[in-house]
Parts: structure tokens; sequence; C-alpha cells
């Protein structure tokens, strides 16, 4: 008989950071790009306007820590570092989520908008690089996938509390600004709360020793990790693959209430629609986790790529409610097996004394996607306008065009995966 996986005291104290910041995630996907439409909407900004806005901020703050986040995890990678920096960037980022209250302003709101997704961002890059050190090979991909699958339904939980005080902020006497602030405090607050087991039993274990000068020898060291990566075929393909198949993910997850909005769906619906998403995505990780201790991580990956494709595809050309909802379930099936297997196999081609140099590098890859995503959905927004054209018989607006340039990023990567596991493939069977 099978022995049932069980998860060790500090798998789970890693998972629960997932569950913690998820829930920022989640708000910022779904309450806050409402929340600043009525802010632009107070100040006689146009649609357009609101979703350029959007995106452009959203881009902003993921070029900062594309930019930061390599030399981030070479300083992590020394020893007694990783742990101090990413509390540092937890703080950051909780500060910034709880401060989002006091913005009264859209342009004030954005600013600290970019701030909170800093802090949030620059985390994770060294929360990844933990994950070598808190399990091992053979469990990663099943970790790895809990910790998405978690987070998903854990993040549920201070979600609908907020939902229901904003949606409900009358009947409670309040004002909406001050059931939206309200909400961003206790966001923070269950982000915190969830963060503590993680930075009481987290010891790092694979490290570098320190130079003299840190964080000036930090750049030297990037750079020979870069001379690793050009060296090894395997890693800098899938670098490259994870660039452009995440870009695609990362721009549905961080625009799909903006993108919805800008079309003049109904925010309850929206709303409800990526509550249902967080829900279908619990059990689909877990499911991903489970498959992957009988499939190759590397088939798993292929099969979210292939599905994400067609998601494009299909948001391309949506127009209605309902449509929005079937897109949300189907985002849900795939979106934590793509990020969990994507993490996992990485953790899994790298040595571990060097997690925070290659997840740092990961990092860039991820964010400048995430970057280059809203940005070219924002572009092709903005040069349209208010004009729209017509392809197979329906009226397409900016939004609709910009979504579907997606599709030849998912193509791409698609490519190029295939390529970076044939050779990783190859280089396992010649050891």
């Amino acid at each position: 008989m099978k022995e049932k996986f069980k998860l060790t005291a500090l798998e789970k104290s890693w998972i629960g950071y997932d569950i913690g910041n998820s829930a920022f995630i989640l708000l910022v996907t779904a309450i806050v790009p409402i929340y600043f439409n009525a802010l632009t909407d107070a100040a006689g900004l146009t649609e357009s306007q609101y979703f350029s806005y959007w995106g452009i901020a959203t881009s902003i703050a993921t070029l900062l820590v594309a930019f930061i986040g390599p030399i981030c995890g070479t300083l992590a990678d020394y020893k007694g570092f990783k742990k101090p920096l990413f509390t540092l960037c937890v703080m950051l980022g909780v500060l910034g989520c709880a401060a989002l209250g006091a913005a009264h302003s859209w342009l004030s709101f954005l600013v600290i908008f970019v701030i909170a997704k800093v802090g949030f961002n620059s985390s994770l890059i060294f929360y990844d690089a933990m994950l070598p050190e808190a399990t091992d090979d053979k469990r990663m991909d099943n970790v790895s996938a809990t910790g998405y699958a978690l987070g998903y339904i854990g993040s549920v939980i201070p979600f609908i509390v907020c939902l229901v005080l904003v949606l409900f902020a009358g009947s409670f006497g309040i004002s909406t600004g001050t059931a939206m602030a309200i909400a961003f405090l206790i966001t923070a607050g269950w982000w915190v709360l969830l963060t503590l087991p993680l930075l009481k039993r987290y010891r790092q274990v694979s490290f570098v020793e320190p130079e003299a000068h840190p964080f000036v020898d930090s750049f030297r060291r990037l750079g020979t990790t870069l001379g690793k990566v050009k060296q090894e075929k395997h890693i800098f393909l899938y670098l490259l693959a994870f660039f452009f198949f995440i870009d695609g993910v990362y721009t549905i997850i961080s625009m799909a209430t903006t993108y919805g909005q800008s079309l003049g769906l109904d925010s309850t619906g929206l709303l409800l629609a990526l509550l249902v998403t967080q829900i279908v995505a619990f059990p689909f990780s877990i499911l991903f986790g489970r498959l992957s201790a009988k499939y190759d991580t590397g088939l798993l990956i292929k099969v979210c790529i292939l599905c994400y494709t067609g998601i494009s595809v299909f948001a391309m050309f949506l127009f209605h409610l309902w449509q929005f909802w079937l897109l949300a379930v189907l985002v849900g099936m795939f979106q934590g097996g793509v990020q969990a297997m994507s993490r996992s196999y990485l953790g899994k081609i790298i040595p571990p004394e060097n997690s925070g140099e290659f997840f740092g590098l990961m990092d860039i890859c991820g964010k400048g996607a995430d970057a280059m995503g809203p940005a070219l959905v924002a572009m092709v927004t903005s040069l349209m306008g208010e004009r729209t054209v017509t392809v197979f018989g329906m009226r397409l607006q900016g939004q609709n065009l910009g979504v579907g340039f997606l599709t030849l990023l998912f193509v791409i990567g698609y490519i190029l995966f295939c390529k970076a596991d044939k050779l990783n493939k190859a280089r396992l069977t010649k050891v």
C-alpha cells in the first residue's frame, strides 16, 4: 500500500507563506481594480485611460523587481542573508498593502500600489529560493503544488470577509472607502500572521560564505551565474521559455478584472467569477502535484501551456459575463499547475547552494515578462482608443486585440520549453 503523503513542519511553514501572500494577490486581482476604477471615474478618466494606467503601474512594479531581483537573489545565497532580506521585503509589501486605504486619489493610490507590489514580488525571490532547503527533490513537485493549492483556497477566507464588507458597506453603516481601508488592513494582517511560522522555523542550510564586501561581490557572482547559465543550455532555454509562457499567465491573472471592467461587465459578477477561479484552482493544483508522481514534470508543463494558448484565444472574443465565468474556470484548472511545476522544475535542475541566484534569474524572467504583458495590452488598447476592428464577423475593441497577442507568447514559450526539456533529459541520461 502506497504511503500517504505527509508534510513536515518546515514544509507546512513554507506553504503557509503561500496562503498568506495569496490573500494580497486575490485582493489586487479582484477588488483593487474595481476600486481604482471608481477613483478614475471620480477624476473624469475614460475606461481606456483606466485600463492603460493600471497596466502601466503593474509594469513599473514588475520592472523594478526585475531590475533588483538578480542582485537580491545573489545576496540571498550568502550565509545569514536570506531570512533578513525576506523579512524586509515582506514588511514593505505588508505596510504598502495597509497604506492603500489612506490613498484618496488615483495617482497616489497607484504609487502606493507599486510600492506594495514591489515588496510582494521581491519577497517571492527569497521564498522560492527556500524551496530546495524546505524539502527534497522527490517531494518538491508535490510540496510546490500543495503550496499553490492551499494558497488559492486559503486566500478565499480573508477575501470573502473583505468582499462582504465592501459590497455591503452601507448595511454596516460605513462608506465604501472606509470598507476598502479595513479590507486592506485585514489582508495585511492575514499576510503577516501566515508568515510568522516560516520565519520561526526556516534556517538557511545551503549557502555561500560571505565576502568582505557582499553587495559589491554579488555583482561578480551574478556575472559568474550568468556564465553558468550560458554554459548550461538547458537552463538558459528553460528560463527563456519561462519568460514567454509565464508572461501570458501573469497578464491574465493581474488584468482579468481590469479587462472585464473595461468591457463594461458587471462588477459583482466579475468578483464572484474570480472567487470561482480560486476554488477551482485548489483541487486542480493538488491534482497536478499528485500527477507529478506518475507523469514527467516537463509533460505536465507542456499540457498547461497548450491549454493556456486556447484560453488566450477564447479571451480575445470575450464579450459577455458568462464567457468571463467560463474563462475563470478554465484559468483555475491550469493556473496553479503551471506555476507550481515551473517553480519545482527549476529547483530540480539547479545546485541548491546557488538557489537564490538562479531563482533571482527566474524572477527577472518572470517579472520582465509580467511587465511586458500588461504593457503590451496597454499599448494596443491606447493605440486603438475607442476604435474597433472586425475579426471573424465580430467587432473587437483594443482590449480584445491586446489579449489576443498573448497567444503568440504561449506558442513561443511552448516551442522553447520543448527544446529545453529535451536537452535536460539528454543531460540526465549521460549522468
